[in-house]
Order: structure tokens, then C-alpha cells, then sequence
């Protein structure tokens, strides 16, 4: 086989992009990985899930120093200081190292690497800029992932205006941050300068924040978020967004057409992603794709040709980068004439604002929308001793399960840990476990897990032990 032949290209080295090419390695396939940028590990390790998860860390700390401290008898004289650029600093350090990471896995499973940005020349060849030969292969799979969604008459200037990315390393914390999108990226960005001292608006078009998670959820995040004075502004559509004087001038109505006028030195877009497919030459072999940019598959990962598969934000699907993972371990396995599975429905969804919220499963608004009977067992954080120790009394469990089989169908938390505590759910969901069967074993105390087991009991027959 020639130097520059491969059994397998995948496009994209992202967690799916990445996670797949070392699957296809330990399968045994002579691997490459074409990645336009010059760091691997795509927006979730450079500029999505680890940078914003080491701001949220060390924002944190600061909060806790500032507001919390003195709860628990640590006085701290003299003044606090925010040093901004060193916990920037601190991110891109943090980043770094992971990227190295996965150089090193690289290395470790004999992928090559081609840096540049890989475009289809046809069904068996790709062009990567910078190379001054192409890349042919047998089988690619695509996993070029997503970037974040525009307004029309919002122009981002990437320094007032601008996108996740940027909110990412900015060079001071804003006055006043307005907030376009009440999603994940928009409230874990809003809580980390919030807390870091900025004043925070979010402006959401649906009346709910987070519109995809149990109604419960969102309400209670809401009522949570609110308490931290972040201002919401829900049920109002943005229509203008103005650079004045070097400010931002942002206009929106609400359900009555009256229109609010917000003034802000940086306004952060974040309505969404959808998947980048730029310059990839999509046509030059047929690759269809929907309405929404998004490549077609079936239940195969096979696109419109044969030879050519999709993974990650750029098919169908919630975009999450461990729902990335899984599908790209399984395209590497199915290649190899395997029968992997992934059941979507239990897929876990986290916010990593504090506390934190995920779910797994059905809400039930889904449940009622499909005529489902069932129940519902809720458990509050602050009936918990550990909650108490801790002071992170916020949250609650939320288990719901089919009425007749007692199945559970759905769990949803908010809460300290609610990122770690969902894996009890989605293992529950897995084995079709019943409320039942997490009240029979044994959490320990002290613990936050205690609130799945009253949660599971309460859901059983109403009868929690602590409340």
C-alpha cells in the first residue's frame, strides 16, 4: 500500500474524529486524520468542553473565596484580587496539555496526521491544503463537526460581538455581558463572568431557558440563576444588534411588541450550532445533506456514498461530544463487520453551570406528548446531610417511570454533582432497572446519590425516608 494510501481517512479530530481513528487503529486499519487547524482535539478541547469547564472551575474557586468563605469560618483579610489574564492563562494551559494528549495517542496507535484542510477531489481521494500530494483512501468518514450560528443582523466582529470562542479569551471581563440564547453555552458562559463580576442578561426567544430539558429543570435552574442575579428576559425576540461608540446596542420585543433596548460592551451570540461542512466538496461526490446543512446517513453511518460515512454534529442527533464518541467508535467497528449498538434515548445531557444539571431519557413533557402513564418521584438536595455539610442545598432528583412495569423511563437532576450522578441513571436505563431495584441498593452515606435512592423510593410507592 502506498505511503499515502489509507484504509480509512477520517476528516475531523474532534472527540468523535479522534476517538474513531483510534478505534479503526486497534482494529487494525492503516489510519490517517486530517485536521485544518493546527491543534487536534477539535472545538471541544480548544475551544468548547475543556476550556469552558477550567473557567467554570476557576470561577468557581473565586466565588466561593469572595461569598462563601466566610460561612465556613475562613476569614480572609486584606482584599481579594481577580487576576483575569492568569486565569486565562490558566485555560490555554489546560487545553495545551489535553491537546498533547492526544498527539500522544496519536503517536501511540501509528495514525498519521495531516494538517490541513481535507476536500474531496472524489470517492477516493482528498486534497489537503498545504500538501503538496493527495491523500487516497478506501474507506472516510467525516467528523468535522459543528460551528456556532449566526444572526443575520447580528455582524460578528469577534471583538464586541461575538461568538463562544472568543468569550473564551477575552482580554477583560465585561461590564455588562448580554447574552443572545438561554442554552447550555450561553448560561455556563453567563455564570463564569457573572461571577467574575460582570452584570449578565439573557435574552431567550422561547418562554423557557434550556427548552430541551424536563420542565422541572428549567424552572428551577431559572429560579436558581435568578438567585445569583443573573437578569432574564424571556419570551423576547432579538431584531437588532448595533456597534455604537464602542459599545453594543441591542434591541428586542416581547410578546406584545413592546421593544427593550439593551447597552453593553460585549453581546455573546450563542443561538445554537449547526454543522460545518465548509469547503469539504461535498458535491464533487454527491454527499447529500438536509435542509439544515446536516450530512445524511442511515442506521449505518453510510452517507448518499458508499464509501463515505458521518459522524458527530455534522449528522442528525444531539450535539454532544460523547454522542460523538460513541458513534465513532461504532462506525470503527461496524467497518470491521461488527454489530455495535447505541441507544440515543440514553444519552446523557449535562450543564456544568453550578449546581449542576443532567438528564437521561424522557422528560415528561415527551412522555405525555406519546401518551405514556406513568409516575414520578422527586427528592430534594437540601433533605441530604451531605448537602448540608457542604451548603449546596439547591436541587433536586427527579426519577420518573412507567406506572405499570415501575421501568424508569427518564432521571433528571439539579444539584452538586448532578454531572457524576447521572451515570447511576443512564446504568439503571441501560439493564431496564426499575425504581425498585435503586431502592434496594445500598448509596452511601454521606452522600449525594442518597437523593437517587429516596428519589427511586418516592417514585415506588411515596415513600422516602427523609422528607
Amino acid at each position: 500500500m502506498s505511503e499515502n494510501k489509507f484504509d480509512v481517512v477520517v476528516v475531523g479530530s474532534g472527540p468523535g474524529g479522534y476517538v474513531c481513528a483510534i478505534r479503526l487503529a486497534q482494529l487494525g486499519f492503516k489510519t490517517a486524520i486530517i485536521e485544518k487547524y493546527k491543534s487536534l482535539g477539535g472545538t471541544c478541547l480548544n475551544v468548547g468542553c475543556i476550556p469552558s469547564k477550567s473557567l467554570l472551575d476557576s470561577s468557581h474557586h473565586y466565588d466561593e473565596i469572595l461569598n462563601h468563605a466566610e460561612n465556613h469560618g475562613i476569614e480572609i483579610s486584606g482584599k481579594v484580587n481577580l487576576n483575569f489574564r492568569k486565569m486565562i492563562d490558566r485555560k490555554d494551559g489546560v487545553v495545551q496539555q489535553t491537546v498533547k494528549g492526544i498527539d500522544y495517542l496519536m503517536n501511540k496507535n501509528n495514525i498519521k496526521v495531516f494538517e490541513g484542510k481535507g476536500s474531496f477531489i472524489d470517492n477516493k481521494t482528498l486534497s489537503v491544503d498545504g500538501l503538496d500530494h493527495n491523500v487516497s483512501f478506501d474507506k472516510c468518514i467525516i467528523a468535522t463537526g459543528s460551528k456556532p450560528i449566526s444572526l443575520p443582523f447580528a455582524e460578528l466582529d469577534k471583538e464586541r460581538v461575538i461568538t463562544s470562542t472568543e468569550a473564551l479569551s477575552l482580554k477583560e471581563v465585561p461590564n455588562h455581558l448580554v447574552i443572545i440564547g438561554g442554552g447550555v453555552i450561553g448560561l455556563e458562559l453567563g455564570q463564569v463572568y457573572k461571577r467574575l463580576g460582570s452584570d449578565v442578561s439573557v435574552i431567550e426567544y422561547s418562554d423557557k431557558i434550556t427548552p430541551f430539558m424536563d420542565n422541572d429543570i428549567s424552572k428551577e435552574l431559572l429560579k436558581i440563576l435568578k438567585k445569583q442575579k443573573i437578569k432574564f428576559y424571556l419570551s423576547h425576540e432579538v431584531f437588532e444588534v448595533n456597534k455604537k461608540d464602542g459599545l453594543v446596542e441591542i434591541k428586542a420585543k416581547d410578546n406584545n411588541e413592546e421593544v427593550k433596548t439593551f447597552d453593553c460592551d460585549y453581546c455573546l451570540v450563542s443561538v445554537g450550532r449547526k454543522a460545518y461542512t465548509d469547503g469539504l466538496g461535498l458535491d464533487n461526490v454527491g454527499v447529500e445533506t438536509d435542509k439544515n446543512g446536516k450530512i445524511i446517513i442511515n442506521n449505518k453511518f453510510k452517507t448518499s456514498v458508499e464509501n463515505i460515512y458521518a459522524i458527530g454534529d455534522v449528522v442528525s442527533g444531539p450535539m454532544l461530544a460523547h454522542k460523538a464518541e460513541e458513534e465513532g467508535i461504532a462506525v470503527a467497528e461496524i467497518l470491521k463487520g461488527q454489530k455495535p449498538h447505541i441507544d440515543y434515548n440514553l444519552i446523557p445531557n449535562v450543564i456544568y453551570t453550578w449546581p449542576e444539571v443532567s438528564s437521561v431519557g424522557r422528560t415528561e413533557q415527551q412522555l405525555n406528548e406519546e401518551g405514556v402513564d406513568y409516575k414520578v418521584g422527586k427528592f430534594p438536595m437540601r433533605a441530604l446531610g451531605r448537602s448540608r455539610a457542604s451548603s449546596d442545598l439547591d436541587g433536586f432528583v427527579k426519577i420518573i417511570a412507567d406506572k405499570k412495569s415501575d421501568e424508569i423511563l427518564g432521571v433528571h437532576i439539579i444539584g452538586a454533582r448532578a454531572a457524576d450522578l447521572i451515570v447511576e441513571g443512564v446504568t439503571a436505563m441501560e439493564f431496564r432497572a426499575s425504581c425498585e431495584d435503586i431502592s434496594i441498593m445500598s448509596h452511601p452515606h454521606p452522600t449525594y446519590s442518597e437523593a437517587m435512592k429516596e428519589a427511586a423510593l418516592s417514585a415506588l410507592d411515596n415513600r422516602p425516608l427523609h422528607i
